[in-house]
């Protein structure tokens, strides 16, 4: 039930854009502070510490204390597990297709 409840909490925290923007930002720059997460987006710090926290508790940023200041870092162990389980098993057999559609064709050709 822990499993289903993480992944429910995944999704959810994937389905808004703000919040993939967030990630995207943290992708380019890890490390940032709210005021630079806030810098990129068009909405009030309060609104951007709602979404940080729900990333968080979707185990999507880890935080860390330096002084006074709360850095935000991407944690992208849950994205892989859902492209291992939810897209991984999808592509190999589409690559397969390619591949033997290649073989034919490098044999038709040659």
């Amino acid at each position: 039930m822990a499993e289903r409840h993480d992944t429910d909490m995944l999704f959810r925290a994937l389905a808004d854009p703000s919040r993939r923007r967030l990630l995207d930002l943290l992708h380019a720059h890890d490390g940032r502070t709210l005021n630079e997460l806030c810098e990129h987006l068009d909405m009030t710090r309060q609104g951007v510490t709602q979404h940080l926290d729900l990333l968080e508790a979707a185990n999507l940023i880890a935080t860390v204390r330096r002084g006074r200041e709360k850095l935000h870092f991407l944690n992208p162990v849950p994205l892989q597990e859902i492209y291992e389980r939810w897209i991984a098993k999808f592509e190999k057999p589409r690559l397969k297709a390619l591949s033997d559609l290649k073989r034919q064709l490098e044999k038709a050709n040659g």
